[in-house]
């Protein structure tokens, strides 16, 4: 299996750097070595009194001593449902701001990923306390995806209603109108159309920017395909964070994604975004609970070290319906901790884990912003 790792890797052409080396064993006692290249560049960036992500994320370890007693089982037996942990339970969405922000989409026709996909954090990104600043991550393209990943709640249809020549517009007009000063763009696959809606992306971004240039965006969007001109188009676009989700491990791919996605394809996405921009940020996200081992996580982050990934986020996997794929384990607040100290010593600018970390998601963003505001006031970028 590992072998068939490298080869694949070798086959596309990666050059192992030494920031990727690492020693596994099976206590997970993970030794990596952080080139000089990537250290510094991390260092540049990143400087000892600069925001600290753990400090924004949930599912702080300070809350463990709640967790401890619980005795339910983690790991799914066959036939089984595995019952919710305490630290995966989360509190209704209700607020001015989350009801102001739902009625806002609705006015404009947009749809938002945290309703389509369910996600659990959808009433801490809305909510958000009365004076302070709701985020949600934008849908372009409607909710009809062409794909059918078996971890996804989205609608499928082999030919979703045409795109809304408005939209680009009616979107930036939202995220003024809401006073965000940081912004995910993202879609439902849309194998249907002949650039996979990579203008319309691009049309949202130049709207965003030419309304307002001090909005960060970051756009998360499907692979095209595979069409690089696609992923140029939009990383020429003004965009100020790439993103593209990886999912899962290498090994699991067929089993979650719809099989016109795979790991090698979604590597060559970020790869080419940072090659014809290089000043970008690039991100990926893996969800954990699926069935991977341990040695498959390690590969698989090597895998995004070595294509140059600076962003990643791991989040639990959590089932959307009865007829998704079931979760196989829910893993512990302590496990998300060890990956997120295995990514930050590959050299990652930032690695974002635990159990409710979404790939959007606020603590995120706002560490993300601060990070390119400090780029930018150095005149890096």
């Amino acid at each position: 299996m590992l072998g068939r790792y490298h080869q694949s890797l070798s086959q596309s052409h990666f050059k192992l750097p030494l920031s990727c080396v690492k020693v596994y064993t099976s206590n997970l006692s993970t030794v990596v070595k952080s080139s000089p290249q990537r250290a510094d560049r991390k260092k540049e960036i990143l400087d000892d009194d600069g925001p600290n992500l753990q400090d924004f994320i949930s599912g702080d370890l300070s809350e463990k001593s709640k967790w401890a007693e619980y005795r339910g089982n983690l790991k799914r037996q066959k036939g089984e449902r595995l019952r919710l942990p305490p630290w995966l339970k989360t509190e209704i969405p209700i607020g001015k701001n989350y009801n102001r922000l739902k009625n806002t989409l609705r006015d404009l026709n947009l749809h938002t990923v945290c309703e389509e996909a369910r996600c659990p954090n959808i009433g801490e990104c809305w909510g958000g306390g009365e004076y302070s600043t709701a985020t949600a991550t934008i849908m372009l393209m409607g909710d009809t995806c062409t794909r059918g990943c078996r971890f996804c709640s989205v609608k499928t249809a082999r030919l979703p209603p045409p795109l809304d020549p408005n939209e680009p517009y009616n979107t930036a007009k939202a995220i003024v109108a809401w006073g965000l000063d940081y912004v995910v763009l993202t879609s439902v696959d849309r194998d249907d159309l002949a650039d996979g809606g990579a203008e319309h992306f691009a049309k949202t971004v130049s709207n965003i920017k030419e309304r307002d240039v001090k909005i960060l965006v970051e756009c998360l969007t499907p692979d095209f395909r595979g069409d690089l001109l696609s992923v140029e188009k939009i990383a020429l676009s003004g965009l100020d964070v790439y993103a593209h989700n990886v999912e899962t491990v290498r090994e699991l791919q067929r089993y979650v994604r719809d099989p016109r996605a795979n790991f090698d394809q979604s590597l060559k996405v970020l790869q080419h975004a940072k090659k014809v921009k290089p000043t970008l940020l690039t991100k990926t996200s893996i969800m954990l609970g699926l069935g991977e081992t341990d040695e498959q996580i390690q590969n698989t982050l090597t895998g995004l070290c070595i294509a140059g990934v600076d962003c990643l986020t791991l989040g639990q996997y959590m089932q959307p319906t009865k007829r998704h794929l079931k979760v196989d384990e829910y893993v512990t607040p302590e496990r998300f901790a060890h990956w997120e100290k295995v990514g930050n010593d590959m050299g990652f600018l930032y690695t974002a884990s635990g159990p409710l970390v979404r790939s959007s998601y606020k603590a995120g963003e706002f560490f993300l912003k601060n990070l390119l505001d400090k780029r930018k006031a150095e005149g890096t970028e």
